[in-house]
């Protein structure tokens, strides 16, 4: 496994972070525990979960389940970069949800509490609050920080401005800021390059990228009727991009790869990116990904990527003189 610095913050994540979404809702119980096991011991050191993971289950039951292994074992608590986030609905009451300072204490609590952990590493704003002031999100962040229960604050589905604004805020209360963002982005989705890509630079953000697979476009044809790859929305999305994506599989089958592990190598390789999320749903699935951060793309093959899925380049440039 490879690290890298979680933006320009000294911490250090594993280049693959254990998405965990699906536990619970898709993925059985015992199955999430192997799968932490395997990811564990093969240098994964980096999970990502939220307040609202739950699906069918329930808000909070993901965090509940990864609250269950890490109670199987103390110690592995302080092996691991530990990351959720709080924003989205957690039930009716009008204020249990957004980026009030009521909600991000409560929210806090509630996750640690199922979590049963005492600090949280990277708690992310899962999505920007237009109703919420910085000023309101800064000093609910900081008494976390000051209370021992957060370390770092990141961002995420946040705007190029809104990480801007984030971050002069942080800056005129001397205090760290973001300094990661978790966003959309994979080969078919390029949109962040826009704005996003570059106020993370500037600002220092590593970036850890969510659907990375483009919800199972980039992972190649499954067996029929196997897998939410097979549904009525994915069979539409497959026919509106079916030339790219015979094109991409041609070049995977040229290079010996799955289509999935070329599609995460290539955010590997893209200029701010920290860790990219991987959700496999059992063992095997995970297994077979372990190897993408020792893939190396050279600059035609990369060159070939972007002539298959065009890049949006770096606004304004990419619409204007």
């Amino acid at each position: 496994m490879q690290y890298r610095q979680l933006g320009r913050s000294a911490l250090r994540v594993s280049e693959l972070c254990l998405g965990t979404m699906n536990f619970g809702s898709r993925t059985p119980e015992k199955v999430v525990f192997e799968i932490l096991d395997q990811g564990v011991a093969a240098g994964i050191n980096f999970i990502d979960t939220a307040d609202q993971y739950g699906g069918s289950l329930g808000v909070g039951a993901t965090e509940s389940i990864l609250g269950k292994w890490f109670a199987k074992d103390k110690s592995r608590r302080q092996r691991l970069v530990v990351a959720t986030k709080v924003h989205e609905p957690m039930s009716a009451d009008i204020n249990d949800r957004g980026l009030s300072a009521r909600h991000i204490q409560m929210a806090c609590d509630a996750s640690l509490q199922r979590l049963g952990i005492d600090h949280i590493d990277l708690y992310q704003m899962h999505h920007f609050d237009r109703s919420a002031p910085m000023e309101e999100i800064w000093q609910a962040m900081e008494r976390l920080i000051a209370q021992g229960k957060i370390t770092y604050v990141g961002s995420s589905n946040f705007p190029g401005w809104g990480i801007a604004r984030a971050n002069e805020k942080a800056s005129a209360r001397h205090q760290l800021g973001l300094i990661s963002e978790q966003s959309l982005y994979n080969l078919i989705e390029r949109r962040i390059e826009l704005e996003v890509l570059p106020a993370c630079r500037e600002y220092g953000l590593g970036l850890i990228p969510w659907s990375p697979l483009a919800g199972g476009l980039l992972a190649g044809q499954s067996p029929a009727g196997q897998g939410r790859r097979q549904s009525e929305a994915m069979r539409a999305a497959r026919a509106r991009h079916a030339a790219p994506l015979d094109q991409f599989q041609q070049l995977c089958d040229e290079l010996g790869e799955a289509p999935s592990a070329i599609a995460l190598a290539w955010l590997l390789h893209q200029p701010g990116v920290a860790a990219t999320i991987i959700g496999p749903g059992n063992v095997e699935q995970l297994v077979n990904l372990l190897h993408v951060p020792d893939i190396r793309l050279d600059a035609p093959t990369l060159a070939r990527l972007d002539v298959i899925f065009p890049a949006c380049g770096e606004a304004p440039e990419a619409y204007a003189w």
